[in-house]
C-alpha cells in the first residue's frame, strides 16, 4: 500500500463533497477496488469514511467520535494560521487561549515557505494579524506561540523581561501555563534563579530561547495556572467588598451578575440588595453598569470614587463634537 496515495486519498474526501470510487481511482491513478482497500484502512485508522449508494452517492468523510489527524494543502495551512493568529486577539471567552496552543502545534511543523507567506499576509494590514492587540500594548504572537510550545514540551527557557520601572533582567524559568487575563497575556513558570513561581505579563518578555532540557515536575500551588494568575494578581490590587442597593427584582440582579454577586436579597418587588464577593473596584464597577438599570452603593468609598471617574470618561466620550 502506498503511503503517499493514502495521504492524498484523504485530502480528497476531507472536500465538503462526495466522490465514487471511479472518480478517486482516476484521481490517484489506481483502480477502483484499490480505492476500497485503501478507504478500509483509513477506517481502521480511525478516520469516519461513509459510503453512500445512488447517482449522487459515493465515499466522504464525515465527524466522528474524535479527532483524527487533518491533512492540509498549503492554502488551508496558511489560513488556518492567520485564523488563528486573528482568533487569539479577540475577547471570546475560552477561544484565545485555546487558539494559542492550536497556534504553537500548526507552527511547529509549517514548513518554511509557508512562514514567509503568512508574515507577508499579516503585512499587507500594518502587522495586525502579526502582532496581537491588548489594552494599549502589543505581544509578539510569536513570543505566544514560543512559550506555548515550550509548555507543551516541558521546555526550559531564557528570555529578557522588562519590569515595571523599566528595569530590565534576564530570566531563566520552566513555563507551566500561558493564561490570558482581561486583555493581557500572562506566563505563569517556575523561576529557576529565584527558586519560586512566577507570573510574566508577555509584552514585557522579549526574545524567548529554549535553554534545551525538561524542566522538573513541580508542583504549581493553585489548581491550574488561571487560578494561580488570578490570586496573584488580586494579590497585587486592593479589594472591595461592595453592598450595591439596586432597583431590580432580586431575581434579575441574580441572573445579570452571575458570580459577581455573593448573596442577594430582596427589599421590595422591584428592589433588591447585594454583597459582592472581593472585587477589585475596576471589576465591580464594570459589572455595575452593565446591569442596565439604576442603583446605589451603600459601600465602600472607592467604589463610588471609581463610578464617578468612569462617568466623567463616557460624558467626554459623548460630549458634542468629540471624535
Amino acid at each position: 500500500m502506498s503511503t503517499a496515495r493514502l495521504f492524498q486519498l484523504l485530502s480528497l474526501l476531507q472536500r465538503p463533497r462526495s466522490w465514487s470510487a471511479t472518480e478517486l481511482a482516476a484521481r490517484l491513478g489506481t483502480s477502483p477496488r484499490t480505492i476500497r482497500r485503501d478507504v478500509e484502512r483509513l477506517r481502521d485508522l480511525g478516520y469516519p469514511v461513509e459510503a453512500t449508494m445512488g447517482a449522487a452517492g459515493g465515499y466522504r468523510l464525515v465527524a466522528g467520535g474524535s479527532m483524527p489527524p487533518l491533512v492540509l494543502d498549503d492554502d488551508e495551512a496558511v489560513a488556518i494560521v492567520v485564523g488563528l493568529r486573528t482568533s487569539a486577539g479577540d475577547a471570546v471567552a475560552g477561544i484565545d487561549e485555546a487558539s494559542i496552543r492550536a497556534l504553537a502545534k500548526v507552527l511547529q511543523v509549517l514548513p518554511t515557505r509557508l512562514r514567509h507567506r503568512v508574515d507577508a499576509l499579516a503585512a499587507l494590514d500594518g502587522g495586525a494579524a502579526a502582532r496581537l492587540a491588548t489594552d494599549g500594548t502589543t505581544v509578539d504572537p510569536d513570543t505566544l506561540t514560543a512559550l506555548a510550545a515550550a509548555v507543551e514540551g516541558r521546555q526550559r527557557v531564557r528570555f529578557d523581561y522588562e519590569s515595571a520601572d523599566g528595569r530590565l533582567t534576564e530570566r531563566r524559568v520552566e513555563p507551566y501555563g500561558v493564561v490570558p487575563l482581561g486583555r493581557r497575556w500572562y506566563l505563569v513558570a517556575f523561576d529557576v534563579d529565584r527558586e519560586g513561581w512566577r507570573t510574566f505579563r508577555l509584552d514585557r518578555v522579549g526574545g524567548p530561547r529554549s535553554l534545551g532540557g525538561r524542566g522538573a515536575a513541580r508542583r504549581l500551588p493553585a489548581e491550574t495556572a488561571a487560578a494561580y494568575l488570578v490570586e496573584t494578581v488580586l494579590a497585587r490590587a486592593p479589594t472591595y467588598e461592595a453592598v450595591v442597593t439596586v432597583d431590580a427584582p432580586a431575581a434579575d440582579v441574580r441572573a445579570r451578575l452571575g458570580d459577581a454577586a455573593a448573596t442577594v436579597e430582596a427589599i421590595g418587588e422591584a428592589r433588591s440588595r447585594f454583597r459582592s464577593n472581593p472585587e477589585t473596584a475596576p471589576w465591580l464597577a464594570a459589572r455595575l453598569t452593565a446591569l442596565g438599570c439604576d442603583f446605589a452603593v451603600e459601600d465602600p468609598p472607592g467604589l463610588v470614587e471609581r463610578l464617578a471617574e468612569l462617568g466623567e470618561r463616557l460624558r467626554r466620550a459623548t460630549a458634542p463634537g468629540r471624535g
